[in-house]
């Protein structure tokens, strides 16, 4: 496990790990025994363009946060590299690429993993073991391997699916405050007066949402509000219980057939609390009743330097993917 406060000697060799995802970009830069020395942040999400993710512009705020690092850390080289990137499996041909090299001539790096988010989640989570790890903030994916190979449900964006996610569960709140503004079945007048307080009038919700570039982000930030009515309100209570189905059906999809299997939950949405928790135990148990639950062990960061550390000693077991988890050698000048 990483551990934080250690110091770099001067001159030394280290290695680096990334998160990217949809709140900006984490980056740690470590020893080779995966001791952190020092992290930076920047709160700007790395665009996605009609090409997919936007190489140069993770690029043009990776390079400075990496550079401040190993000034202030003297390490000289960076000899491993792993980065977690949101989207990368479907939208990161222009990012594996590029990056790489870039890494190989910037700070010596001789290795690389390039990795969906989901897997360094599931590697924060739970480490090198298999079993299963749900992942859910903004969206929702659930990533399982049994240490041959990854298997992944849903993930697939807030207009196609991540399913039971803040952004899902926002937007059905929501969905339910217009039917109660239009006098529908279905309707919600506790998450009426909510919306009401959060956006203003209805009729302009619309215009407020849809050309929002970070429309995602704002349908789960009314996630919670679902979540504070589901005690008093039918209609709150059954989306959080339809959120909870979706995530243990993606859950099951992916948890290893054979051999003892456990799951972790980890991100932003299980703050929720019980409102989904409750619900999302009992799924659970109804699908998985096989499948042991263990809380996660870190996140998305940690399982970047897992990654990365596992790299620098030749003792990384995960299963290489293409798409999900790419290993780049660059040991040649």
């Amino acid at each position: 496990m990483t551990r934080p406060g250690g110091t770099a000697s001067r001159g030394s060799t280290g290695c680096l790990a990334v998160d990217s995802g949809g709140s900006g970009l984490r980056v740690v830069v470590g020893t080779a025994d995966g001791r952190v020395s020092a992290r930076r942040e920047s709160a700007v999400p790395v665009r996605t363009g009609p090409r997919g993710i936007d190489a140069d512009h993770l690029m043009g705020q990776l390079l400075p946060l990496v550079r401040s690092l190993t000034a202030e850390t003297g390490v000289t080289e960076l000899r491993t590299a792993a980065v977690g990137a949101a989207g990368l499996s479907t939208l990161g041909d222009g990012l594996r690429a590029g990056l790489p090299g870039v890494l190989r001539r910037e700070f010596g790096t001789r290795a690389a993993v390039l990795a969906a988010d989901a897997v360094t989640a599931y590697t924060g989570a739970l480490g090198p073991r298999a079993g299963a790890v749900v992942a859910a903030g903004t969206g929702m994916i659930a990533i399982g391997t049994d240490l041959s190979r990854w298997r992944r449900a849903d993930g697939w964006g807030h207009l196609l699916g991540d399913c039971g996610g803040g952004a899902w569960i926002g937007r059905a709140g929501l969905e339910a405050a217009l039917r109660a503004h239009d006098g529908r079945d279905g309707g919600s007048s506790a998450l009426l007066s909510r919306a009401e307080e959060t956006f203003g009038p209805m009729p302009g919700l619309p215009a407020e949402l849809y050309p929002r570039p970070d429309r995602p982000a704002v349908l789960a930030s009314f996630a919670p509000q679902v979540a504070a009515c589901a005690d008093e309100d039918r209609v709150s209570a059954g989306i959080l219980r339809d959120a909870a189905r979706h995530i243990a059906d993606s859950a099951a999809a992916v948890c290893p057939a054979e051999g003892e299997s456990v799951l972790a939950l980890t991100g932003g949405l299980f703050r929720l609390g019980a409102p989904l928790l409750g619900p999302l135990d009992e799924a659970l148990a109804r699908r998985l009743p096989h499948v042991g639950r263990v809380p996660a062990e870190g996140d998305p960061l940690l399982g970047a330097m897992r990654i990365a550390t596992a790299l620098a000693t030749d003792e990384l077991t995960l299963p290489a993917d293409e798409r999900m988890l790419l290993v780049v050698r660059m040991d040649g000048d």
